[in-house]
């Protein structure tokens, strides 16, 4: 089992920035790739970015050059760091991990206000 906790959520003003965590522990050799996924209200969850074992990253289109995904592998914890915010990133974000199994974390809130 691994267990995701994130946090960093919060009300920001548009053109604003935050950078969520999300700390990862059990099992997490057996993760091969993280990801942050986001659902906005009446929407799907999308991708939003993610980070193979390895290093290699993507991310989704809308945030290319705004968003950067990174992990610090001594403090077992994923970054999503978002600049110039748009009322259109608003969505609850979600750290997901995958290997053998898929984890997810709970969830944190992001609202960007115009």
């Amino acid at each position: 089992q691994v267990q995701l906790v994130e946090s960093g959520g919060g009300l920001v003003q548009a053109g604003g920035s935050l950078r969520l965590s999300c700390a990862a522990s059990g099992r997490i050799f057996s993760i091969n790739a993280m990801g942050w996924y986001r659902q906005a209200p009446g929407k799907q969850r999308e991708l939003v970015a993610r980070i193979t074992s390895g290093g290699s990253t993507n991310y989704a289109d809308s945030v290319k050059g705004r968003f950067t995904i990174s992990r610090d592998s001594a403090k077992n914890t994923l970054y999503l760091r978002m600049s110039s915010l748009k009322p259109e990133d608003t969505a609850v974000y979600s750290c997901a991990a995958f290997g053998r199994s898929d984890y997810w974390g709970q969830g944190t809130q992001v609202t960007v206000s115009s």
